[in-house]
């Protein structure tokens, strides 16, 4: 147990002494995400932060070469899982970081995930066989290959889809390592114990810095890595166990979150006739944030989620059938409450009925209520006359609220108003949109709607009209010099002009 610590702590000192540095670089190189589209974030912020948590995950390994120990002993003994291991994190995570930094093609990537799946499967990583109830032992024979590299790509893939707020799949990939670390330290399983307190010690360094609000992401470098170590680790424990469904289903409920979502990422993909791999704004922590949940109580939920799929893998792999079943029981019932709070499958079958129709309800309603508005609009001869005139818009075109938020978390809300015939406007049946009322690095706050839906979700018709009174809103307030008025481009240049040169100079 000394020697895992001691990986620990080094592993998590090393990572967060690199992550200011990969931080600088990432400016330099011009790795940096900036905000709008699906993205939640409000200012650029550098990625490349893999780099720092690839440094803190081999930094305590390379040195087990140099030390006496038993984990030191069956480190080395196995060199070629540790050559695969190395190897091919070395490798996604230099894909990764291209990624961040140039942008590769997504069919591109996958060349590059599936070959790196192939070596490790060489190596030694492997999924040669899985027990089936009543059936007994089932050999892959020919399929091992294949069902390995989809078990790898899945996994990386799964990883890199949850990696959308701040911390969010440091974390979430955080508690499937520690649940990997105490099935193996619980069966002796020196090498995967050792992989996961080393990698949970990379995420302990990296999130100090990756936390809302995030001064660094992970990017595709982080991601990639995280998913193939805790892919390729989990497999160990399956060839130690002669390959059990069990040794299995612990890393699958683990990872529960980002597999859960990316199954329904692609679900509702194939249903909107897009490709696979096409970005959207459907994920998880989007319903979440789409429900008027704020950025870190979204992450801190997901947390949750996440702690209770670790104790329910825990449970499983004590192997009592009892116990299995207890902790199947429990995982499904919180994916169940999953899929109940983010509405899943309300958006599958509203977006299949929105393509049934050219438009919705709500959609017409704004549709027609629209062309008075510029007239009022124009009227307004203050702040005030400006939030009258949204507060009679909202009325007429049926609205459930409409709030202006501050930018900035923690300050007050600026504007609410609720509809007076609504007896519950913030109900679970109303969909939200939310607009910034100017550019997205010059605005100072935000326009939000809530509406209640035929289709569970704000369809695009809908999305397009509330854009266009967001921005006759941002007009007007601009016009009247209001607080809420958006920065001017001069102005909002300067004042980011201290906060990157304070990111180059430290």
């Amino acid at each position: 147990m000394r020697t895992y610590l001691a990986a620990f702590a080094l592993s998590a000192l090393v990572s967060g002494i690199f992550t200011p540095l990969v931080r600088l670089l990432a400016f330099r190189l011009g790795a940096v995400s900036r905000p709008g589209g699906r993205h939640v974030h409000r200012h650029e912020t550098p990625r490349l932060g893999g780099l720092a948590i690839c440094a803190g995950f081999f930094a305590p390994l390379v040195g087990l070469f140099f030390v006496q120990s038993v984990v030191a002993q069956a480190f080395t003994q196995d060199v070629r899982k540790v050559i695969g291991l190395f190897a091919g994190g070395a490798i996604l995570c230099a894909v990764g970081a291209i990624d961040d930094t140039r942008g590769l093609r997504a069919l591109h990537k996958l060349y590059a995930q599936v070959a790196v799946a192939v070596l490790a499967f060489a190596c030694g990583f492997r999924i040669e066989a899985i027990s089936l109830p009543f059936v007994g032992e089932l050999s892959m024979g020919i399929f091992a290959l294949p069902i390995t590299v989809l078990w790898i790509v899945g996994i990386v893939n799964a990883v890199n889809l949850i990696d959308g707020l701040d911390g969010l799949a440091a974390g979430v990939v955080f508690f499937a390592a520690l649940t990997n670390f105490v099935v193996a330290y619980l069966s002796f399983g020196t090498l995967p114990a050792l992989f996961m307190a080393t990698m949970m010690g990379a995420i302990i360094g990296f999130l100090f810095y990756n936390f809302n609000p995030a001064r660094i992401f992970m990017g595709d470098s982080g991601s990639y890595f995280l998913g193939y170590v805790i892919a390729a680790t989990s497999l160990i424990g399956a060839t130690q166990k002669a390959s059990t469904t069990v040794s299995l289903l612990v890393p699958v409920v683990a990872l529960g979150v980002p597999i859960f979502d990316t199954l329904f990422a692609m679900v509702r993909r194939w249903l909107e006739r897009r490709p696979l791999f096409s970005p959207d704004r459907g994920h998880i922590h989007h319903r979440l944030l789409d429900m008027g949940i704020t950025h870190r109580r979204a992450v801190l939920i997901i947390y949750g989620v996440s702690v209770l799929l670790t104790v329910a893998a825990i449970g499983i792999s004590l192997g009592r059938s009892w116990q299995v079943g207890l902790a199947l029981v429990a995982s499904s019932v919180v994916f169940i409450g999953l899929v109940r709070t983010v509405g899943y499958f309300e958006q599958v079958h509203g977006r299949r009925r929105q393509k049934e129709r050219l438009r919705s309800r709500d959609s017409e309603i704004l549709r027609r209520l629209l062309p008075r508005l510029p007239a009022r609009f124009e009227a307004a001869r203050s702040e005030a006359d400006v939030l009258s005139t949204i507060g009679t818009f909202a009325l007429e075109g049926h609205l459930a609220y409409v709030e202006i938020l501050p930018v900035i978390e923690g300050e007050p809300t600026a504007f609410r108003w609720t509809n007076p015939t609504d007896e519950d406007p913030y109900g679970r049946d109303v969909v939200s949109a939310r607009y910034p009322i100017g550019r997205d690095d010059a605005a100072r706050a935000e326009l939000k709607f809530g509406l209640r839906s035929d289709f569970g979700d704000v369809s695009p018709q809908t999305e397009v009209l509330l854009q266009v009174v967001t921005d006759m809103v941002e007009a007007s307030l601009s016009r009247v010099k209001s607080r809420l008025a958006p920065r001017v481009l001069a102005e909002a240049e300067a004042a980011e002009a201290p906060a990157l040169e304070a990111a180059s100079g430290t």
